[in-house]
């Protein structure tokens, strides 16, 4: 299935799941409800920041936008080939990204990025609500990552550890691409009960 296809009946399955309409998931994601209705469609290629503005409001993870019918089967395969591994491209920047992953019901996701030389990806959502904690480990290249008012530089073997709970920046500073691995655990959301 072509993965633009895959994206629009995911995204439509979700909100429909939850008994969402379009106005809801849009005041919940910050998406218009027309831009909603064309990613639904099939009509739009939507960008890396509305998928996971989407994600965020739907309350799941960005890779999981990109699973298809055999990842909710009852008894999906635990070998993911790699031909059967989806590859999606930001129409933005051109960033390519591989849901590396078997389809099996899991809270660890594995993602594969190739990021082009001299882009650059804003993540501008916060808090959500599922806890989901991630970490990019360098392959290749070199990748400045910016989370909250954090920033680091990584380079080929570094691993940054992050939750995914405030706006993330992923900029290639360098004239080649950089290729990274993104590992996601989701797990249920728990206030943080801290004194202030």
């Amino acid at each position: 299935m072509d993965v633009n296809a895959r994206i629009s009946r995911r995204v439509k399955e979700l909100r429909e799941a939850r008994g969402w309409s379009l106005e809801a998931l849009a005041e919940r994601s910050g998406v218009s409800r027309s831009n909603i209705s064309l990613i639904e469609r099939g009509q739009s290629s939507p960008t890396a920041t509305v998928l996971d503005k989407l994600s965020a409001g739907l309350g799941v993870t960005l890779a999981s936008l990109f699973e298809g019918a055999a990842a909710r089967s009852a008894d999906p395969s635990p070998v993911a080939r790699v031909a059967d591994q989806p590859l999606w491209s930001d129409p933005a920047s051109g960033y390519r990204r591989r849901n590396v992953s078997p389809p099996l019901r899991s809270p660890l996701q594995l993602v594969d990025v190739v990021f082009p030389a001299g882009q650059r990806v804003a993540y501008e959502t916060g808090a959500r609500e599922t806890e989901v904690h991630q970490q990019v480990w360098m392959i290749d290249g070199v990748m400045e990552l910016t989370v909250g008012d954090a920033q680091w530089r990584l380079g080929a073997g570094d691993c940054l550890a992050m939750r995914l709970d405030r706006p993330i920046v992923y900029r290639n500073p360098t004239q080649r691409d950089a290729r990274y691995l993104v590992a996601l655990v989701t797990l249920p959301f728990v206030p943080d009960r801290r004194p202030a």
